[in-house]
């Protein structure tokens, strides 16, 4: 570290990936922001606030995040995972420093068998997908020091996640149905904020980054076996297709990210392991 430390903005501090940042990163005294410290649907706070503090650099861990509400909720999805992005952008940009940016595997329509790598088109099946790809573009447009981040399946403490999900699920002891025929890989919030420490760190070239775990795809069924298996919850689920399991928003039936840019984040099934250890 150098002897003069850069101030690191996070907004978003208080969510699942968020927190993470904030503990990673507690070296670095960083200034972590939640919601009431700002509004992000308020453009012109955003800009004078992010400017006022002048950082160098910002994080942005926020977003709206409820995939099937955002099929009614559109304008405010695109207005926070979209427009609020080429703001913070557009404020990067004048104070000349780089802007970290998290988008998601739901960007991809799905269809492709082997998963999608950093140069892969976008095409977006749900508002939620839209909304995230309407900020990956904002970012593009609005500033040249950025990375932008995509991730998985993203599991972790402090927020609502899959896994804990299914297993307070479990705990009921009721019979229920976890979807089989949609691919990805899991992503643990601890091992994306450490590569990010290793980004400020190591500053790599700027563009578009895929960082979830390594290892094979896998789908909703197995990950939910696995984890209530390793927490030695006994309870009968069942595979089943999409199509038996309708919900508002479409996902895509294999969204796996391919990182052909890093070295890989390990295996995570290993993550899982660990993270449920330390539930």
């Amino acid at each position: 570290m150098n002897e003069k430390q850069p101030k690191i903005l996070i907004l978003g501090a208080d969510g699942l990936l968020g927190s993470e940042l904030v503990e990673v990163l507690s070296d670095y005294s960083p200034i972590a922001w939640v919601k009431e410290d700002c509004d992000l649907t308020n453009f012109d706070e955003i800009r004078q606030k992010v400017f006022d503090l002048s950082p160098d650099f910002i994080i942005n861990a926020t977003g709206y995040t409820a995939v099937d509400k955002a099929e009614e909720e559109v304008d405010l999805a695109n207005k926070i995972n979209g427009e609020a992005v080429g703001v913070l952008a557009e404020v990067a940009h004048k104070l000349k420093v780089p802007i970290f940016h998290f988008s998601t595997d739901y960007v991809f329509d799905g269809q492709k068998t082997e998963g999608y790598n950093e140069n892969d088109q976008p095409n977006p099946i749900s508002a939620y997908g839209r909304s995230k790809y309407l900020g990956e573009k904002l970012l593009i447009q609005n500033t040249d020091q950025f990375y932008l981040i995509r991730l998985s399946w993203l599991f972790g403490r402090n927020g609502k996640n899959f896994i804990d999900s299914i297993i307070q699920k479990g705990q009921k002891l009721s019979p229920f149905k976890v979807i089989d025929d949609q691919y990805g890989r899991p992503t643990y919030a601890k091992d994306l904020a450490l590569r990010v420490r290793d980004f400020i760190e190591d500053r790599p070239e700027y563009g578009i980054y895929h960082l979830s775990n390594d290892g094979p795809k896998t789908t909703w069924y197995n990950l939910a076996k696995m984890s209530l298996d390793l927490k030695n919850v006994t309870v009968v689920i069942d595979p089943c297709t999409t199509e038996d399991y309708p919900l508002p928003a479409k996902r895509p039936q294999n969204s796996m990210l391919i990182n052909n840019k890093l070295r890989s984040m390990r295996d995570w099934r290993e993550a899982v392991k660990e993270y449920l250890a330390s539930c």
